[in-house]
């Protein structure tokens, strides 16, 4: 099988943050009286709202993600920002020992076991709490919102959202926002037919939390004892790699296509071994809805054997791969199976 298991960690990685235990809330109404008039908004603005809530608050807390296959995780959030700047530290309770810290558009992972830290620059696109990936206003030709109710989650009250595709070719939400700030405290992703395929939710949360930027920052750059790799992606286009992209998923656009180097595994001693991160180049193109994200990767064929396609469900996110030309393409992305196939029979080699 090709997707070796370093590039299939490094790629998870980047979509799929460690997760949490699950809020217990009450029921749709059940026990939760209406305070107040609910707020009527379009669903540019509830987005809008929700989007400068996960950037300009302070807060802490756990959060957990589980999945319909039965997988969960929790992790650790503090959050800071002063003015436009931010700063976080998202530090996973479960699994291997792994703390990312992000400023801005710099993210750095430091790797315990290993002492290994890895230095990048890449977008927020799968960070809880954030939902809004752009400030597309196409977004409501392609999903409706309203709002269902109210309920109490980690100890605060929130709005409770509905939010649907008016296609087959992305899934769906239920958000549940902070009354007074809009921070989403909960958030499931749902298929076609209602079902809820991931969950992630805070368990605890601070609101206004003392957390300090100079902390952060100060911890974020303290990588004395460890290995330091920095990966250094590329701007590039899918012609000056030798490839066109044919029409794709209404609605999506592209957002960026990279070229980035990964990682080497680490030996035990922390060091890094093997074929250097140049060697190892994947392209990347990210495409978005403004609510779903894509990614196609290409990488060079393993040329030890023969290579199989490879189809994976990770919660709500769908993972196809296959051989292209001299290429191995893979297409992940919180979509239905039917898009990631549409993606992948958009790549064709011109030279």
């Amino acid at each position: 099988m090709k997707l070796n298991s370093r590039f299939l960690t490094v790629l998870l990685s980047a979509l799929v943050l460690p997760g949490l235990v699950l809020a217990q809330g009450a029921s749709v109404g059940a026990g939760t009286a209406e305070l107040h008039k609910p707020v009527e908004r379009s669903l540019a603005q509830w987005l809008l709202r929700i989007h400068e809530a996960s950037r300009h608050g302070a807060y802490s807390g756990t959060f957990v993600v589980s999945s319909a296959t039965g997988g969960m995780s929790s992790s650790r959030i503090w959050h800071a920002c002063d003015g436009d700047q931010q700063i976080e530290r998202v530090e996973a309770l479960t699994g291997a020992p792994r703390a990312t810290y992000r400023q801005n558009d710099q993210v750095v992972t430091f790797l315990p076991q290993s002492k290994q830290v890895i230095q990048e620059r890449r977008d927020s696109l799968r960070l809880f709490p954030g939902l809004l990936k752009t400030h597309d206003t196409a977004i409501a030709d392609f999903y409706t919102v309203r709002r269902v109710g109210s309920e109490r989650v980690a100890g605060v009250d929130a709005d409770l959202l509905l939010l649907e595709p008016k296609d087959k070719l992305r899934f769906g939400y239920r958000i549940w926002s902070e009354r007074d700030t809009g921070l989403v405290v909960k958030l499931q992703t749902l298929d076609n037919d209602g079902r809820t395929l991931e969950q992630s939710a805070f368990s605890e949360l601070q609101l206004n939390a003392p957390v300090s930027m100079a902390q952060l920052s100060a911890l974020m750059h303290n990588t004395h004892g460890y290995h330091v790799e920095k990966l250094e992606p590329v701007v590039t286009s899918a012609l000056a790699e030798g490839w066109i992209l044919k029409p794709v998923v209404p609605g999506f656009t592209l957002l960026s296509c990279l070229r980035r180097p990964f990682a080497a595994a680490p030996t035990t001693s922390g060091a890094a071994s093997g074929a250097p991160a140049d060697s190892v180049r994947t392209v990347q193109w990210i495409f978005s809805d403004g609510l779903a994200s894509v990614s196609l990767f290409v990488e060079p064929l393993d040329r030890r054997g023969p290579n199989q396609e490879v189809s994976m469900i990770l919660g709500a996110t769908r993972l196809l791969s296959r051989q292209v030309q001299d290429g191995w393409l893979t297409v992940v992305g919180e979509v239905p199976l039917q898009t990631l196939q549409i993606f992948s029979r958009s790549l064709e080699r011109v030279r």
